[in-house]
């Protein structure tokens, strides 16, 4: 199992009970997105699986272990198998696009290549193939602070793409990013987890992308889950009522057939060549 939560609960120090008791098992390899309104916990959920957040009660497993039973080596060892993409990525500004990147294997590395990475970036050719699948091979040597939101988020996803996880998570990751755009990046992710195996879950806003590339479904409002089902399984009626009082637009039919052909079949494993549509953000 990649990851276990059981009967997992958050509240944050200003009272507020992000999670409600959450049981959730996800396999080796299974790709889920989480889907909700906002406020309904997909982040705090991400970031407790991430060992980023430590439960208030309940019992998180990630890769086999909890985290908050192992030592601080233990525990920086966990998360260098755990890639997170960040809504917002947490990137300092004045670092070169390259640089970011790298940093995805910098808890993989010995603290004398981390540091020599960055100093002098020491895999620009991997760096430059990752960038490329999210059609950013020609920033590779930009400053962070001289690029979009959409780029930044792009920067964000190259990052995790290059650290090559076993567990991946992404927490709104396409956000800020045209449906084109976000479609393709989303593909990468899924391309990821398919050629190596990992496990993919992903909140996403976006309901067509996770009907579209995700077999599972878990809907979360707040705090809880609403319904965790196969994705050929969730009905209009179910998102209706998930997003209830939201003003969400809705696919007309989740499982209808004729949605599935407009968001382009059924999902499918994303070429690594990118679209090359050039100035797109």
């Amino acid at each position: 199992m990649s990851l276990s939560l059981d009967a997992v609960g958050l509240v944050h120090a200003n009272g507020h009970r992000a999670v409600q008791r959450v049981s959730l098992a996800v396999g080796g390899g299974e790709r889920v997105a989480i889907i909700g309104p906002s406020g309904a916990g997909k982040t705090s959920l991400l970031r407790l699986a991430a060992a980023s957040l430590r439960p208030t009660e309940g019992r998180v497993e990630a890769l086999g272990r909890n985290p908050w039973t192992l030592s601080s080596g233990g525990l920086k060892r966990l998360r260098a198998r755990i890639g997170l993409v960040h809504q917002v990525p947490p990137i300092p500004p004045r670092v070169r696009v390259v640089t970011a990147v790298l940093a995805g294997r910098l808890g993989q590395w010995s603290a004398w290549r981390a540091l020599r990475s960055l100093l002098y970036p020491s895999d620009i050719t991997g760096a430059r193939d990752v960038l490329a699948r999210v059609e950013l091979a020609d920033r590779l040597f930009e400053r962070c602070d001289r690029l979009s939101g959409g780029q930044l988020q792009r920067v964000g996803i190259a990052r995790v793409l290059y650290q090559q996880p076993e567990l991946l998570l992404a927490d709104e990751p396409v956000s800020a990013l045209d449906p084109v755009l976000a479609d393709a990046a989303v593909g990468q992710l899924v391309a990821q987890s398919e050629a190596s195996g990992a496990t993919l879950v992903a909140s996403l806003h976006a309901v067509d992308l996770a009907l579209k590339w995700f077999p599972r479904l878990v809907g979360m409002r707040g705090g809880a889950i609403a319904f965790d089902a196969p994705t050929r399984e969730v009905t209009h009626a179910m998102l209706q009522e998930l997003y209830a009082n939201e003003g969400a637009v809705l696919p007309t039919q989740a499982n209808d057939p004729s949605t599935l052909a407009r968001l382009g079949g059924e999902p499918r494993l994303a070429s690594v060549v990118p679209l090359n549509r050039p100035g797109c953000r």
